[in-house]
Formats: structure tokens, C-alpha cells, sequence
């Protein structure tokens, strides 16, 4: 209950929405709108594609990413996520991560976070989601471990503190 308390305390009040800086949800776009399941829309073509055809750099690529996780779509997620040219890149991991755990594997989904902190210790969305992963195992102590690295690392008023303050607080974690 303390933690509780304390955790409500300290949230800011601004919108959620996970996966960005930005705490509004990814807009909708063709992928989402207009292409099948399993597929993207490719830029270049103006047209639906598997992701392994799909022409987009992979900073489009993280968005297609983003937008489908935030719709549940996590095994396309995570097709697309295969495609990606910045295999090693901590964002690419962080939402492998996300996805994995999100698709049923927790285990699998700590991997990719403790492997994306590795690679960049101050990735602050990866500590948010490993935190909220923690939360939903019952690790409580340990989630507030990683809101203490986030606010230590300049994470104060960033949509990683806000989720993962209010996951503490709520035991409600994000499933985009």
C-alpha cells in the first residue's frame, strides 16, 4: 500500500501511450488500415507487401513496428522486427523484447531488455518495459529498481517514468 501511495505521488498527469516520447498512440496508417495481417505498406510502392519485400528503411520499419504493437498484433511485430537491418541497434532489441514478452514468452521478452541494456544502459523505454514486465510477475521491489535508474538517468517527466509509475501504482502494465 505504501508503495502505492508513493508511487500515485510522484506520477505526472499526461496521456499514455507506449513505445515513444510522444504520449499519443501511433496514428493509423495503411499497414494497419489497409493491408492484410502479415503485411506493411511499402512507400516506395504504394502497396501491401510481406515485410521481407517491403522497400521501407528501418526507421519506417520501427514505426510499422510500433503501430502494430499498440494494435496487438505482436507476431507481425515481431515479422517485421526480423526484417530490420539494425539487428544489434538497442531499439530494435528493446521492442523485439516488448513483443516477445507481449506474444507469451516473459522470459524471452527479459532476454531482449537485459540484451538492449547492454548495449545502451540509459534506454529508457526498455527500462520501463522491463519494469512493467516485473510487475507482472510480482516483482515489485525490482520494478522500483528500474523507476530509480530511469529517474537517475534523466527520466523524469518521460512517458518511460509516467507508465511505469502508474503500473507500480495500479499493477495495470501497457500492452502496446
Amino acid at each position: 500500500m505504501r508503495h502505492a501511495i508513493l508511487a500515485l505521488s510522484l506520477l505526472p498527469s499526461i496521456a499514455l501511450a507506449a513505445g515513444s516520447a510522444d504520449p499519443t498512440p501511433p496514428k493509423p496508417t495503411a499497414t494497419t488500415q489497409v493491408c492484410a495481417e502479415g503485411l506493411v505498406f511499402d512507400l516506395a510502392t504504394k502497396t501491401c507487401m510481406t515485410p521481407a519485400q517491403s522497400s521501407n528503411d528501418d526507421n519506417a520499419r520501427l514505426n510499422d513496428v510500433r503501430e502494430l504493437a499498440y494494435e496487438g498484433r505482436y507476431a507481425d511485430a515481431l515479422t517485421v522486427l526480423d526484417t530490420m537491418q539494425g539487428q544489434s541497434d538497442d531499439m530494435v532489441i528493446t521492442y523485439r523484447g516488448f513483443a516477445t514478452r507481449k506474444n507469451g514468452d516473459m522470459a524471452g521478452g527479459m532476454a531482449f531488455y537485459e540484451t538492449a541494456l547492454a548495449v545502451n544502459p540509459d534506454n529508457l523505454l526498455t527500462r520501463s518495459y522491463m519494469g512493467q514486465a516485473l510487475i507482472e510477475t510480482g516483482a515489485v521491489d525490482l520494478a522500483l529498481l528500474q523507476l530509480t535508474e530511469i529517474r537517475m538517468r534523466g527520466g523524469r517527466g518521460t512517458w518511460a517514468e509516467t507508465a511505469l509509475a502508474s503500473a507500480i501504482a495500479t499493477g495495470n502494465t501497457y500492452s502496446q
